[in-house]
């Protein structure tokens, strides 16, 4: 929290050029290497739609545009007819969710949709003011209501343009993205006729919920399969923050193979912060194959990461080794740079690294709150406190905001959901973002799935051999559904 605003965007940018060089980059959504060959299918035609700066204030930008990125395939649709499924792009390059989300596309080919995958403004490429867009006071046109506005427009005019006014629009998203499919439906339901809302947590993100619940999940996890690897994992904590206290920072350098050799209690706490958030990503992505997503898994990493911290002599280097499955997953390092892999932000679940990572970090500043927690009581991390009263302070220095707690409750019904329509919430049981979420029903068309041994929106994933049976009745559920929906939009 002590960065100014100069040193904080010296780091990013270097962050940036640091990932694109090493191939090495841990983000949210942003890696380098997508393991995908060059030729994706099904074919995505990459296009630029000139979107409205400001929806609501004529004043100030007047009509001024920018180019908003979106992706598109019109290989399986039934021209003029066939409904469209429309991503609700989120924090991150829109790439990587379309390629990391083959579920829509393979429906798009059973119900004879066309497909777009939206990028989010100040994401990606879909910058609004160009390498200026962090500025003050030009990010302040990043919000969820000016994005969502951004896809409204963009269906409206896509469809006048291709012929497609009779065509019924199902949105779909996941984590951030399928929030923003909530409150599309919720927003406009008269341009969005049901949205499938994959892992949204809609209710933490608002302020809804405990504090110390993230990681206590992202805990459970690791304990489920065995209640040996927790304990491991809060002994090596235990044991780094007796070296941190004895101020035996050579042995800590030496155990974590560190690049620099740590000096203070600043350091140390950046170095909890980045073992945090490994086991965080290998929670969130706990899919039963390897992937390329928030960077390289392999198949089921809570059981690796067990297996690494419970066969490993020396508790601390096991640990360095578990946090390897994430940092160095190609082996390519020599040390851990504590200050280039992992960014602290207002964001403990990590905000990533490059220039999305500005905009994540700016939006968790204003409208998106999670003020969630470690206290190595109910989880198995060192006590991390990030309160209300931590985020404002970071926020007022960094970007010369205040957060408003409830702002998202108030804009979007918080839990006060029951006359709504059309949503489907679906959320897997391995996800530590699950119970932020909508976990029962609360009418027959705003439907709760849960998928007893699905990650971080498992659903929205192509199909694979190594799938659950859960993923595959999850999937067979949305797509009954959302034929359902389509069917009703077109009697209408």
């Amino acid at each position: 929290f002590n960065m100014t605003n100069w040193g904080f965007i010296c780091v990013v940018v270097f962050l940036s050029f640091y990932s694109e060089t090493q191939g090495l980059t841990h983000s949210r959504f942003q890696v380098k290497n997508h393991g995908y060959s060059t030729d994706p299918k099904p074919q995505f035609k990459e296009k630029y739609f000139p979107q409205i700066i400001d929806h609501f204030n004529f004043n100030v930008m007047g009509n001024g545009t920018y180019e908003q990125r979106y992706l598109i395939t019109d290989e399986y649709w039934k021209r003029g007819s066939g409904p469209i499924f429309f991503y609700t792009g989120n924090e991150g390059d829109i790439w990587e969710f379309a390629l990391n989300s083959g579920f829509i596309t393979e429906l798009a080919a059973q119900q004879r949709a066309l497909v777009i995958f939206a990028e989010h403004r100040y994401y990606g490429k879909s910058l609004p003011f160009g390498q200026d867009s962090f500025n003050i006071p030009e990010v302040g046109l990043l919000t969820v209501e000016q994005a969502l506005a951004d896809y409204a427009i963009m269906i409206t005019e896509l469809k006048q343009q291709l012929g497609a006014s009779a065509c019924p629009v199902i949105v779909f998203g996941g984590s951030y993205g399928g929030m923003l499919s909530v409150y599309m439906r919720l927003r406009y339901p008269n341009i969005v006729a049901g949205a499938l809302a994959a892992s949204a947590p809609i209710l933490s993100t608002a302020g809804m919920g405990e504090s110390k619940q993230f990681f206590q999940d992202v805990t459970s996890d690791f304990e489920n399969y065995a209640p040996e690897c927790r304990d491991a994992v809060r002994g090596a904590f235990q044991r780094l923050q007796d070296l941190a206290q004895m101020e035996d920072y050579g042995r800590i350098q030496s155990a974590f193979s560190l690049c620099k050799t740590p000096s203070s209690y600043k350091d140390i706490h950046q170095l909890n912060g980045l073992l945090r958030n490994a086991f965080t990503l290998m929670a969130m992505l706990d899919y039963p194959y390897s992937t390329h997503f928030m960077g390289s898994m392999p198949a089921n990493p809570v059981k690796v990461a067990c297996d690494t911290m419970l066969g490993g002599a020396d508790l601390l280097h096991a640990l360095k080794d578990t946090a390897g499955i994430v940092y160095n997953s190609t082996g390519d390092l020599t040390c851990f740079d504590l200050y280039t892999l992992y960014v602290e932000c207002a964001d403990p679940t990590g905000c990533g690294l490059g220039f999305n990572s500005l905009a994540w970090d700016y939006q968790a500043c204003t409208e998106i709150e999670m003020c969630y927690e470690s206290n190595n009581v109910s989880d198995m991390f060192p006590p991390m406190p990030f309160t209300e009263k931590h985020r404002e302070q970071y926020c007022s220095k960094r970007w010369g905001v205040i957060p408003r707690p409830g702002w998202l409750k108030t804009q979007f019904w918080g839990d006060a959901l029951s006359t709504a329509s059309n949503i489907i919430f679906s959320n897997g049981d391995l996800d530590p973002w699950a119970n932020g979420g909508v976990r029962k029903s609360l009418s027959s068309s705003l439907i709760a799935i849960n998928i007893s041994e699905g990650a971080h929106h498992l659903d929205l994933r192509e199909a694979n051999d190594a799938d659950p049976a859960s993923v595959i009745k999850a999937r067979k559920m949305e797509s009954d559904t959302i034929a359902q929906w389509v069917k009703m939009e077109k009697e209408r």
